[in-house]
């Protein structure tokens, strides 16, 4: 057993590596981190409740998502001007969403249904990907062409890109302005944004999964490190209200460590897996905790 000393919690010192190693495998197929269901984690597993809960699940993020970022990069597969304008729009909401979380959200009961309301989002999205969009499952190597990134282009207006013999494009300004929301939301939750960024892209953008991966964690991780550093520079000043705001930097390495070799497992197997399948496997794992939640709350 190990007792975590900021956020108080005792558990057997090997849980955290093997429950996010497990969550990341799954969570890296569709370009996620997996923070957005190892936070119900540390909240209904293990206890941890307070507002610190969030950047801790940041720190997750810092730790875990290097490895997937290098695979992707490695693989051909990161569209640098998707990763650049996700990060450009999501970095002023995350600041947003801290003060959000520690000023309105600080009740474990709140807090949850807030957590059950953004899951039900994403599975909602995933589930009408699924239905309703067959052409945009990425399909594996055929002939020559290769299953990688090609001819990026940025202007204010559109990003596009060629991917397995089609091009794909998408606003600009559309992206900029769905990365603040999504800042904002990722910030109060504590997960970078890429959870919610990723459907959305798949969804509504039209851009296949196989490629929107590599610049969802990547956009995640960077988001995360000034969602930690801003958590750390206000925790004293709250000091007096008994919050917990600062992130319990052990506990988040711990689950970071497990993270990073499942991310990098995924990534690696990523491209033989149907984007169907990728996204019918996190739409079922999102609904199991919506539903805990919101009959939590209801109760």
């Amino acid at each position: 057993m190990i007792t975590f000393p900021v956020s108080g919690i005792e558990t057997y010192w090997w849980l955290p590596l093997t429950v996010a190693f497990a969550i990341s495998i799954l969570a890296s197929l569709g370009g996620l981190s997996g923070a957005f269901l190892i936070l119900p984690f540390q909240v209904s597993v293990l206890g941890f409740t307070g507002p610190g809960v969030s950047p801790t699940n940041l720190v997750f993020n810092i730790v875990a998502i290097p490895a997937g970022v290098y695979r992707y990069w490695r693989e051909g597969r990161m569209v640098w001007p998707l990763a650049w304008a996700t990060i450009i729009g999501t970095l002023p909401g995350v600041f947003i969403g801290a003060i959000i979380r520690i000023r309105y959200l600080p009740d474990p009961k709140a807090f949850k249904l807030f957590v059950g309301s953004v899951l039900l989002y994403i599975g909602v999205r995933l589930i009408m990907g699924i239905i309703n969009s067959a052409e945009n499952s990425a399909r594996k190597p055929q002939g020559d062409e290769p299953f990688e990134v090609s001819e990026q282009r940025f202007n204010l207006k559109r990003i596009s890109y060629r991917f397995q013999g089609e091009y794909f494009s998408a606003s600009t300004w559309g992206l900029l302005l769905l990365s603040f929301i999504v800042g904002i939301v990722g910030g109060t939750y504590g997960i970078g944004g890429g959870a919610i960024i990723a459907p959305f892209l798949v969804t509504v953008f039209r851009l296949p999964i196989h490629t929107v991966a590599g610049a969802s964690l990547l956009g995640t991780f960077i988001t995360s490190v000034a969602g930690v550093l801003f958590y750390t520079a206000i925790a004293p000043f709250y000091a007096d209200t008994g919050l917990t705001i600062q992130p319990d930097w052990l506990l988040g390495a711990m689950f970071g460590i497990g993270g990073a070799a499942g991310i990098y497992i995924g990534a690696r197997v990523q491209r033989f897996v149907p984007a169907r399948v990728i996204k019918s496997v996190l739409a079922v794992c999102i609904m199991i905790v919506v539903v805990k939640y919101v009959s939590e709350f209801i109760r």
